[in-house]
């Protein structure tokens, strides 16, 4: 009980650090907004209180219509890619796993790159072309990789790892080539660049309103996962002597993992480090129980690509650098320290 009491306040303190980081990101840009008018912005909007207004009309303009879309983007891709890492960890039973193990980025980043060197001009509630056919791409691409590996009704870890990299670079060789041919994809190498190394392109509520049902949705699905996947840590036969369904089990958490991964994808391109590091980080924090882990790695996440886009577009201002970039440069001395810090073997 003890023990519980303290997991419990940790994922409270993190659901703070959370809100916290969003009205923090919110505040700094190329025009700095102060913290107590953006709290009493939100709490108008709200219609909670009725502060007086002590800020221009066009700075409640830039945190509503402008930064926040993208700060709660940013949240969404942070809890999307840590839960699916988490999922992936726990299926594969690969501390090396996250979410684009399978092959989900290089379908997504064959789906942006076709949607690039296509002369059409789409738009879908609020989407691009480019986001939609990397939504696709990733998801067909998990399909392919599944179906490759089942045979005789099963699909064994193994053949699915395996097929996910011969997957991955086929579509990587694929790629390439087309941007080797193309005139057209040479012209705009930079979008093809910023896809991969990941933007935050959220450019209004719209899109937050296609994506948040998505991330929440799989995240609360995830939480009914947590005995299967601490089941699965027993191995296949053991999870099976225990009464979970592997195969079933498999296919549910493979489409959730998949779902989140090609949701955050859509709005934010190939963010690396963050479906690894955290559920890591997590984990040597909160152990291998998956009941806390989930709800832990998708506060952590969140937070985490909500400072790592403050830092990409303030630090160097005004030009921004890849998300993908601060996420690694933090990522991996942080998850070093933690893992250093432990002294004690490994629980995975």
């Amino acid at each position: 009980m003890r023990r519980r009491n303290k997991l419990i306040l940790v994922l409270s303190l993190l659901g703070v650090s959370l809100i916290a980081a969003l009205f923090l990101a919110s505040a700094f840009g190329a025009v700095s907004i102060s913290l107590p008018d953006i709290v009493k912005m939100a709490l108008n909007k709200v219609a909670i209180f009725d502060f007086p207004s002590t800020w221009r009309a066009a700075e409640e303009t830039i945190i509503f219509q402008i930064r926040l879309p993208r700060v709660i983007g940013g949240a969404l891709v942070g809890m999307a890619l840590a839960t699916a890492g988490v999922l992936f960890q726990g299926l594969l039973r690969n501390p090396m796993a996250d979410p684009y193990i399978i092959g989900t980025s290089a379908g997504a980043a064959l789906g942006a790159t076709i949607a690039m060197l296509l002369p059409i001009n789409l738009a879908f509630l609020g989407f691009g072309l480019v986001p939609i056919a990397a939504f696709g791409g990733a998801l067909a691409t998990v399909f392919l990789v599944y179906n490759l590996a089942r045979v005789g009704g099963k699909t064994p870890i193994i053949s699915m790892l395996l097929a996910g990299v011969v997957v991955s670079s086929l579509m990587a060789a694929i790629m390439a080539l087309l941007i080797s041919l193309s005139d057209r994809l040479q012209l705009n190498l930079q979008s093809v660049y910023s896809f991969l190394l990941g933007h935050i392109s959220v450019t209004g509520w719209e899109q937050i309103a296609v994506i948040a049902p998505l991330v929440i949705g799989g995240i609360i699905g995830a939480r009914f996962f947590a005995f299967h996947l601490n089941a699965l840590s027993l191995g296949e036969e053991g999870a099976a002597y225990l009464g979970v369904e592997v195969e079933r089990d498999k296919i549910l958490i493979l489409s959730l993992g998949s779902l989140l991964t090609a949701a955050a994808v859509s709005i934010s391109g190939l963010i690396g480090f963050v479906g690894l590091v955290v559920p890591h980080a997590m984990r040597l924090s909160f152990g291998p129980d998956h009941r806390f882990l989930l709800p832990a790695a998708a506060l952590g996440g969140g937070a985490f690509v909500i400072i790592a886009d403050l830092l990409a577009r303030t630090i160097m201002a005004p030009t921004e650098i890849p998300v993908g970039i601060i996420t690694a440069i933090i990522g991996a001395p942080f998850f070093l320290y933690l893992l250093r810090r432990t002294r004690k073997e490994y629980a995975f």
